[in-house]
């Protein structure tokens, strides 16, 4: 490929990695077949890469990063937190499956390349907790969700609802009754994190005795 004006960066880089990747597999994500997509010496790639396990690092990082913006908007946001959890949940399963969709080639790749990226994997399943933490911690203190270890809750979360969202799992996403078994998933872990509604209904009915007692 004739080289362009354009400056090297980082960024066209990484996607033309993806791009290397998308056509010809992820053996071919080293900084030589980069570089040679991009008309540039593997030096002036390596500028900017330390080595073949950085780059790959590095996409895996980019693939990930893409998929997150969404869902540190929803952890962030007010609202009821049974509501905001469903939708965190909801969010990961979408993106999950629309780059799987649309990307059919890069989310394959990623599969393969995610096993030799574990500190980059790792970080991401790291900040998945964290948003759910922030949301479940949230509940506890509204009272929609039981007093409960949030990180041992969030965790717990995220592998009862792995099937419908991690990559391993793909080929089941396109099955008949996958959005059916998600809804029954979901429905066992509300049952055992929230509060019942009859407690609520009862603690709420205690509330206004005591404040007709009280001549409120």
């Amino acid at each position: 490929m004739p080289q362009d004006n354009a400056p090297l960066t980082l960024d066209r880089i990484l996607a033309s990695a993806e791009d290397v990747i998308r056509r010809f597999g992820p053996a071919k994500a080293t900084v030589v077949d980069v570089a040679r997509a991009l008309g540039v010496s593997h030096a002036a790639v390596y500028r900017h890469v330390a080595s073949k396990a950085e780059l790959r690092d590095l996409v895996v990082g980019r693939w990930v990063e893409i998929t997150m913006p969404p869902l540190r908007a929803i952890a962030a946001k007010p609202g009821p937190a049974p509501l905001r959890l469903r939708r965190l949940v909801d969010a990961l399963i979408a993106v999950k499956r629309r780059r799987a969709t649309e990307d059919p080639e890069v989310f394959a790749a990623y599969r393969t390349l995610a096993t030799g990226a574990q500190s980059v994997v790792a970080a991401h399943v790291e900040e998945l907790v964290t948003l759910a933490v922030t949301v479940i911690r949230s509940g506890v203190k509204e009272g929609t969700f039981r007093k409960t270890d949030p990180v041992a809750t969030a965790k717990a979360v995220l592998l009862a609802t792995s099937r419908f969202h991690h990559p391993s799992h793909a080929a089941e996403w396109v099955e008949p009754g996958i959005d059916a078994a998600y809804n029954e998933v979901w429905k066992l872990l509300m049952d055992g994190l929230c509060v019942a509604k009859r407690r609520t209904s009862a603690a709420a009915k205690r509330g206004r005795l005591s404040q007709r007692a009280m001549g409120g």
